[in-house]
């Protein structure tokens, strides 16, 4: 409201967004990165796929990746293949994408199939779960020797970033946003679901994916006549450390909720970090708990001495208030 009677040119062209921009480099470290702001993950998503790959190229993805589980076929209306590997947590590894581009290029009949043009990684993954920056690393190696570009979607990033910035003095080996710029040819530090009423900033490290983007973004819709509408926001989320530290927040009030899960004895699908949960309940207690909470329920896990389990999706953000967490951990307790 502060900027409506500001005059600034359209289209990201602001001195918000310009300033944001800097604010992002600086945190990466990267002074030559291109960052471009667009209004959604999947246009984020479909617009990075969407310019990269050649016409007979697919982009390799976890089963569980948000391009195949989530964008209602988004990257298959480009024209693109997902080509699916079967995913550890929500991940994929390193050797999975070599042994993938090897038996393609080993192939007598490769030009018959859909060639890997790129690698596309979540983080944190769908499932909650994060790289390591071990992972990250062989990842980055994997890719560079077959030429093909390292793309991580993060829409949920600035949790993941919460994770690194809690475990640092505990020297883990969670990736920084510094790490991820050297090992990612492109990447999105997502604003939407960390905060920001809309919005993601796209950060294109490899200087070969930079010319000429914007013509990609105008191309598939996601280029904001109003941009000083995203700039203002990542230009505060990021002038002061504001973005972590919202994010931060979720983390700690999954926790107090793992907390109570683990005190009550129920066990988790995976192991998780960062603000996704997944336990395993009795359905009884499912139940009891969807009165007052809404909760995605993943899967049926089958029989605990006779009674049937199922494990749900419990996801923190920033505006999630410690007196609902502490709730809904005394809930968890008691039923």
């Amino acid at each position: 409201m502060q900027t409506n009677e500001e005059q600034t040119p359209g289209y990201g062209a602001d001195m918000h967004c310009e300033r944001a921009a800097g604010y992002i480099r600086k945190c990466c470290g990267k002074e030559d990165a291109a960052i471009h702001f667009l209004v959604g993950g999947t246009q984020a998503n479909l617009t990075v796929i969407g310019a990269l790959l050649k016409p007979y190229q697919g982009v390799i993805s976890s089963e569980w990746g948000h391009i195949e589980e989530h964008e209602t076929g988004a990257i298959e209306a480009t024209g693109h293949k997902v080509l699916i590997l079967p995913g550890t947590d929500g991940k994929i590894s390193a050797a999975q994408v070599e042994d993938l581009c090897r038996d393609h290029a080993h192939d007598e009949n490769h030009e018959h199939r859909v060639q890997p043009g790129m690698v596309y990684i979540s983080h944190p993954t769908e499932n909650g779960t994060l790289y390591t920056k071990r992972e990250l690393k062989e990842m980055a190696r994997v890719c560079r020797k077959w030429g093909i570009p390292l793309y991580m979607d993060g829409a949920r990033l600035g949790y993941g970033l919460a994770v690194t910035a809690a475990a640092e003095e505990r020297q883990e080996d969670w990736p920084s946003l510094p790490d991820i710029a050297d090992l990612c040819d492109l990447f999105y530090i997502g604003g939407t679901k960390v905060g920001a009423m809309f919005g993601e900033a796209l950060v294109i490290t490899n200087k070969a994916y930079q010319e000429d983007f914007r013509y990609h973004i105008k191309q598939r819709g996601a280029l904001l006549a109003k941009g000083r509408m995203l700039g203002i926001q990542f230009e505060v989320l990021f002038e002061d450390g504001l973005y972590v530290e919202t994010a931060s927040h979720a983390v700690a009030m999954a926790d107090l909720i793992r907390q109570a899960c683990v005190q009550r004895g129920y066990s988790f699908l995976y192991e998780t970090v960062a603000n996704q949960i997944f336990p395993i309940f009795p359905e009884r207690v499912i139940r009891e708990l969807q009165r007052n909470y809404v909760f995605f329920v993943r899967t049926r896990t089958g029989e605990v001495k006779g009674e049937p389990h199922a494990a749900v999706r419990i996801c923190t953000s920033w505006a999630t208030t410690e007196a609902n967490a502490r709730q809904l951990a005394a809930d968890i307790l008691s039923t």
